[in-house]
């Protein structure tokens, strides 16, 4: 008998989850570590369940049998197809699974179901268009390092390229490559193993170093101008016409989207609900099609 829908916003940097009962009322909110598809199945999977049974927890329940929920999950990695065959592959038990990306349950949970355009940018970048005859098409998501452009990597990506550069003495050394080395190494070997085991998540804690040392760093302001260029790049490639509303998500989109051009500023909406909520949306709408 199913009695629960959970929807899950799940990615490189954690795991949310919005309990709800079988007629949509929101009753429990959970959250856990990383379950992006990249990491492993078994991880997210292990997210998920953690996330789920503290949405139970906050709502005073005991966790339910899986057999009796239904999952919409929004998660990093699901439109790579091994990827999502090996997840659904993997069900614990859910009555039923609506599995798609979190660019596109971000969409859902921006624009409350709606048509309209969103850019995320946090750890990586995505945009995602929902038109009013129910198409969709997504634009960049390449993944670190070789897309995610304008994001949290990426800016400490070319964060780190400069403090390599101004290390050499190909660069002059400012604000921004003195945290670098502060923060990852401050001679040739310590920043070189540094380079070598960092990933996404690491490269995109030096972000917020790029915003403190604008106003001081030339190279800091410069990167934050090419950020906003790339992101209003994958804005224009979803919607050129300009007609639907844009909402901009995700830590680094949020600061750079006020930098908009007044084109797409007039675009911009608030979100009208998070990616879990657009989760919900997802399987509600999955359980509408199978009534």
């Amino acid at each position: 008998m199913l009695e629960f829908l959970v929807g899950v916003d799940g990615g490189g940097s954690g795991t949310r989850a919005l309990l709800a009962r079988r007629d949509g009322a929101v009753i429990g909110a959970g959250q856990a570590g990383p379950s992006g598809l990249s990491r492993g199945i078994d991880p997210a999977w292990q997210a998920i369940a953690r996330a789920t049974q503290r949405a139970f927890e906050s709502a005073g329940l005991r966790p339910a049998a899986w057999s009796h929920c239904a999952l919409g999950a929004g998660l990093a990695g699901a439109s790579h197809r091994p990827w999502r065959a090996a997840f659904l592959a993997a069900n614990p038990g859910f009555a039923h699974i609506a599995l798609d990306s979190d660019s596109f349950t971000m969409l859902l949970g921006a624009h409350a179901g709606r048509p309209g355009v969103i850019v995320a940018a946090g750890t990586g970048s995505v945009g995602e268009v929902l038109r009013a005859d129910g198409s969709r098409t997504g634009v960049g998501g390449w993944g670190f390092p070789v897309g995610d452009e304008g994001s949290g990597a990426w800016l400490g990506w070319h964060a780190v390229r400069h403090a390599q550069a101004a290390m050499d003495g190909r660069a002059a050394a400012g604000p921004l490559a003195r945290h670098v080395w502060a923060t990852c190494g401050a001679d040739y070997v310590a920043l070189l193993d540094w380079c070598r085991s960092a990933g996404q998540f690491e490269y995109a804690q030096l972000a917020p170093a790029v915003f403190n040392a604008e106003a001081d760093d030339a190279t800091a302001a410069a990167l934050l101008a090419s950020a906003v260029v790339e992101l209003e790049a994958l804005a224009r490639a979803l919607d050129p016409a300009g007609a639907l509303p844009l909402a901009v998500s995700g830590s680094i989109g949020r600061r750079l989207a006020p930098r908009f051009a007044p084109a797409l500023r007039a675009l911009s909406v608030e979100l009208a609900q998070g990616a879990d909520a657009g989760a919900l949306t997802l399987i509600r709408r999955a359980l509408e099609g199978k009534s």
